[in-house]
């Protein structure tokens, strides 16, 4: 395990830490039976399917050589981890927050997860100028945001392709069995892949709904699953990596409600979106849980910073730091005495050190995650950390970590409206 978890700031001891460690190995243990449900992903990086995997990197150089864009439909956990992770590891603009193209990969787009037709006028432009793919990845075919988004997006392919050609350039990940989608799949002969029965969407990056599309966009999937078997099976959850599931639990029996993740590189701006889900759906339920949000500094202490300094203080920080930033800038001469010859990278930490420093003194706890570098290998491991700390928090606070029974009220109560419009 390579990520550091630093605990010492969060005014939680080690004998408070201790009372936990007998429920966290019954937690553990729940995880890896095998027979709890919805625990699929705990084994997945150690035994995943490799003639599935290989399936997956062929198609992936098939889509590559077929298409300038392709456009990935889903919402919540069929999308967020695929989003962060092409965010963070393959480069992002501050239009769209996607893949940009290069010379070898097509950019990703995203798509059904909003109901804005301006944002859908701007991918049919797309579909117009470009040489364009779909990915829709839906476990049932029925959810409202993405079923809008690839019937529009569908119609428009197949007005420039011809449905034949359209056919080919369409690609499901669905249900292996039942469902509108996979109904349609198996009538129209889409290239298509399973979510698996056992694992929930906000727990399925490392599956082929986040695989295949970050395959396409270049990001080595091989070593990301690597990185999630090293964190798997890292001796460091006897110890501290599993304290950080302790200190959120005891910290929620302290009065504080609220965790806020803070990252300084705009890079872990999804993958905070993806925690949210993750940390959000998952504990939230029975009248328990921590409300999970996010800020990116530095810019966001200009609007926050009062609050967080001196505000109520129902949150804790979670501080997710990146050691080695990829890329990095010398200060000229002209932003003066104060800033002139440091780099980039240096401020930015300082920017940290301060915050945390001043916080600090105003009794706020925090947690910090040091994370060595982005890449597909630490993202492996960060994916699996988050995932394991959530279902182990989950049950210390007596939840289900993989059902969602308000999420299916709201949609029913949504398909009522429908119905009535």
């Amino acid at each position: 395990m390579d990520l550091k978890i630093d605990i010492t700031k969060t005014g939680i001891s080690k004998e408070e830490i201790a009372k936990y460690s007998g429920d966290i190995e019954n937690a553990m243990e729940k995880l890896w039976s095998e027979k709890e449900e919805m625990t699929g992903w705990v084994k997945l990086p150690m035994q995943i399917d490799q003639e599935e995997l290989e399936k997956i990197l062929n198609t992936a150089i098939a889509i590559q050589e077929q298409c300038e864009e392709m456009i990935v439909i889903g919402i919540g956990g069929s999308y967020l981890g695929t989003r962060a992770a092409i965010h963070a590891l393959v480069g992002f603009d501050e239009v769209y927050g996607t893949g940009i193209p290069s010379s070898l990969y097509p950019a990703v787009k995203f798509a059904g997860n909003t109901m804005s037709a301006v944002y859908l006028k701007k991918l049919l432009e797309d579909i117009r100028t470009k040489e364009v793919s779909l990915c829709v990845i839906s476990k049932s075919g029925t959810t409202i945001e993405p079923s809008i988004a690839f019937a529009v997006l569908k119609e428009a392919l197949i007005n420039k392709y011809g449905k034949e050609k359209a056919a080919n350039r369409i690609y499901a990940i669905t249900d292996a069995a039942k469902g509108v989608l996979r109904e349609e799949v198996e009538c129209e002969g889409y290239e298509s892949f399973v979510v698996p029965d056992d694992i929930g969407g906000r727990y399925s990056v490392l599956s082929p709904v986040g695989l295949l599309p970050m395959a396409v966009a270049g990001i080595d999937i091989k070593t990301m699953l690597a990185g999630a078997e090293a964190m798997a099976t890292s001796p460091s959850w006897d110890f501290d990596a599993a304290d950080y599931a302790a200190v959120r639990y005891a910290l929620l029996q302290s009065g504080k409600d609220i965790e806020i993740f803070e990252y300084y590189e705009p890079q872990l701006e999804f993958f905070a979106e993806w925690i949210k889900q993750l940390f959000g759906e998952s504990e939230g339920k029975d009248g328990k849980g921590l409300y999970p949000d996010s800020l990116r500094f530095s810019s966001d202490l200009h609007s926050m910073g009062q609050f967080l300094q001196e505000g109520h203080q129902i949150f804790f920080e979670t501080v997710l730091n990146i050691e080695k930033p990829s890329k990095d800038i010398i200060i000229p001469e002209s932003a003066g005495e104060l800033l002139a010859g440091k780099s980039i990278n240096q401020v930015n930490k300082a920017a940290m050190e301060g915050v945390m420093s001043a916080h600090e003194e105003a009794g706020i706890p925090m947690v910090k995650i040091d994370i060595p570098e982005l890449d597909a290998f630490y993202f492996g491991q960060m994916i699996y950390f988050f995932e394991t700390t959530c279902a182990i928090t989950s049950y210390l606070m007596g939840v289900n970590p993989f059902n969602q029974p308000g999420v299916e009220q709201y949609k029913r109560e949504m398909k009522k409206r429908l119905t009535e419009l």
